[in-house]
């Protein structure tokens, strides 16, 4: 099992972005702003091609080599450019939504002055849906009741557990939004065993539920 990406899509030469702080996750959809000249020319590249772009995460101690080429994770998101736009200083915006996950098999030599890698789809141990009923459950108390319920995504989560898209979805796009913890969302993005991702996410948001604690007025509570 492995997340869906079009079947003739290629990972032989993909751009990689990494950030400090930035962990994708495949249906999630990010904002980047783009003004380094190295990616730029990534951002120019990608939107001529198959608009692919792997966000990789940057490992502790990248501030010494921010410039060349710092260390990274292993297992990075693939995502696809849904739009974009070109300022007038030729600098970029554009939306980024998550794909696949997939693992660095090895970074290619390249002209490019941005890092490109050739990547394979992250294998996964699947679950079947009737087997996380009590996950999702949880995930429904979480989004009815207490803190949780009065912020700002809840209602869209309330819609998409009443309706048919799958519990490890919901999951994924539970941490890219809610959870700020950036190692547990890199170790959710590797995490191979579906429901075992689906079951630490829900742990996950449970504390961040006893976090906010129940007493909050829904003006005091933003996760945007």
């Amino acid at each position: 099992m492995t997340d869906p990406i079009g079947s003739s899509v290629s990972l032989d030469a993909v751009p990689l972005f990494p950030l400090p702080n930035v962990v994708l996750f495949p249906r999630a959809v990010l904002p980047l702003h783009i003004f380094e000249q190295r990616y730029k020319a990534m951002t120019a590249d990608a939107i001529t091609g198959e608009r692919l772009v792997a966000m990789a995460l940057l490992k502790p101690g990248w501030e010494k080599s921010y410039y060349g080429t710092p260390t990274i994770e292993p297992v990075v998101c693939v995502g696809q450019i849904i739009s974009h736009e070109r300022l007038a200083d030729g600098k970029y915006n554009f939306l980024l939504r998550g794909q696949t996950r997939a693992v660095i098999e090895r970074e290619l030599a390249s002209d490019k002055p941005y890092r490109v890698a050739r990547l394979r789809p992250l294998e996964q141990v699947p679950v079947m849906e009737i087997d996380l009923g009590e996950a999702r459950g949880r995930l429904v108390q979480l989004f009815n009741e207490g803190a949780l319920a009065r912020t700002s995504l809840a209602r869209q989560f309330r819609e998409m557990l009443a309706g048919q898209i799958a519990t490890p979805d919901i999951c994924d796009l539970v941490a890219f939004n809610l959870l700020d913890d950036v190692p547990l969302k890199q170790s959710l993005l590797a995490e191979i065993d579906v429901r075992r991702r689906v079951e630490r996410t829900v742990d996950a948001l449970t504390k961040v539920q006893r976090f906010l604690g129940p007493a909050l007025r829904p003006d005091e509570v933003n996760l945007n």
